[in-house]
């Protein structure tokens, strides 16, 4: 018999209340040469969404006397997106312009052949509302790092466009940036440091 679940029994087990989908950080610290314009602190304060990596293995069907056996096939990693707020001088979005640019130059569609030469890694932190990830001090002084996921070898294919109207007032300019994703990693939370 299942034994009798309580509220106080869901509170104990709610470790941190939860994990906040608003407390986040998205490094890109250096993306490929010939990117101009790239500040890393700006974009660390302007990357209003992220995700958090999708992942896929994709099963194969296998007949075998009138039944299907499923065999697991190859990894898939889904696009990432990532939101931008852009400001008057456009920072961000001129520095992402001049990458996709290295890639497939606008004006005669040349661009860089070597793909290390147009990649690069970004990182993804998950952030607690305490100095540690079951934290009881709610002080909210210093937030810890539940998560961190590190993109591998990521390159931009989309940035969106930004529509512009007369009907559109008391709002911010956003655009949103799609990457490719080769693959990432799950790093070790006990070499988190508070953030």
């Amino acid at each position: 018999m299942a034994r009798l679940k309580t509220i106080s029994n869901f509170k104990s087990s709610l470790i941190g209340g939860g994990a906040r989908p608003n407390l986040f950080e998205v490094e890109l610290t250096t993306p490929p040469a010939g990117v101009t314009g790239w500040n890393k602190e700006k974009f660390s304060y302007m990357c209003k969404a992220a995700t958090l990596p999708a992942s896929n293995i994709a099963a194969i069907d296998v007949p075998f006397r009138g039944r299907i056996f499923k065999v697991a096939g190859d990894r898939t990693f889904d696009t990432w997106t990532v939101t931008i707020i852009n400001d008057e001088d456009f920072t961000l979005r001129n520095a992402f312009e001049s990458w996709m640019d290295v890639i497939s130059k606008l004006g005669n569609n040349l661009g860089a052949t070597n793909p290390g030469s147009y990649m690069c890694d970004a990182t993804v932190y998950q952030l607690g509302r305490g100095s540690t990830a079951s934290s009881k001090d709610s002080t909210g002084s210093e937030s810890s790092i539940l998560k961190t996921y590190k993109f591998i070898d990521i390159f931009p294919t989309n940035i969106s466009a930004i529509d512009l109207s007369y009907d559109t007032s008391d709002t911010i300019e956003e655009f949103t940036v799609e990457f490719q994703v080769q693959s990432f990693e799950l790093v070790s939370t006990a070499a988190a440091a508070k953030v």
